[in-house]
């Protein structure tokens, strides 16, 4: 049975493609299987795995009806690009249009072991597709001032999706990305987040380093450009499959840990 997972935002620059990118990556090396859904109309995430950009179908594609998701996978990637913002437009007059992801991935879905979807950076309406179509959600936020008003958003849109069209979708909580934790105001605005939602704030950090944009523009995972940044990720990976309960890939993963640290 596979697990869905929509990663999302409520703005862009937190750090949220690179994080499923990056996931992908240490779940694949525990020896999940893993399809990343692009649902970001920049294709940024696309990008990253190399989709050629003139690949067709995309989920554009899937979502109008024009074609089936298991077509439009290429190399386990539902890539995006620009005319997923058309689909969007699009999908706003249908009817069940929350509901247009779930049944397009209800098959695919069953072939993998875990289904990443990436989220745009916006609490619209491909958002909410996502969180109609996941068991899962889990929030990116920088260690900064206005962090808690972003969650704040996003969590109301998460219970808003889970009463009224996903019970069984769960908040799996928030990581902080593009931290620096050595800064006052990043451990205040973390503190604060910690006090609002508890357990909910994950213990991991995400380091703000330059080595992310390097390694995007480079097309090589941040775990072999820089595996004492990438460590960051194998420790996120080794906290949301404990979260999961997946006990067998997280014991791979952590297995992980000392041969990078």
């Amino acid at each position: 049975m596979s697990v869905t997972i929509a990663i999302l935002s409520q703005k862009g620059g937190t750090g949220k493609t690179t994080t499923v990118r990056t996931l992908a990556d240490v779940f694949r090396r525990a020896d999940l299987s893993v399809l990343v859904v692009d649902l970001d109309p920049q294709g940024n995430l696309s990008d990253y795995f190399d989709v050629p950009p003139d690949a067709t179908p995309t989920i554009a594609d899937v979502l109008i009806g024009r074609a089936e998701a298991k077509d439009a996978i290429h190399n386990d990637v539902l890539p995006a690009d620009l005319t997923l913002a058309e689909a969007e437009l699009a999908l706003a007059g249908k009817m069940g249009r929350e509901l247009t992801l779930r049944r397009a991935l209800k098959t695919v879905s069953k072939r993998y072991d875990v289904v990443l979807l990436d989220c745009p950076p916006t609490l619209g309406l491909l958002t909410v597709n996502a969180l109609v179509a996941a068991e899962h959600a889990l929030l990116t936020a920088e260690a900064q001032y206005f962090a808690l008003q972003g969650v704040e958003q996003a969590t109301s849109l998460i219970e808003l999706a889970k009463d009224g069209l996903n019970p069984d979708l769960e908040f799996l909580g928030v990581v902080l990305t593009i931290a620096d934790m050595r800064t006052t105001h990043s451990r205040e605005a973390a503190a604060n987040l910690r006090e609002h939602i508890g357990s909910k704030l994950l213990d991991t950090v995400i380091r703000q380093s330059i080595a992310y944009a390097e390694s995007a523009e480079r097309g090589v995972s941040i775990l072999d450009h820089k595996p004492e940044r990438g460590v960051d990720y194998i420790a996120l990976a080794d906290e949301v499959l404990g979260r999961l309960e997946m006990t067998v890939p997280r014991k791979k993963v952590q297995a992980m840990l000392p041969a990078v640290a």
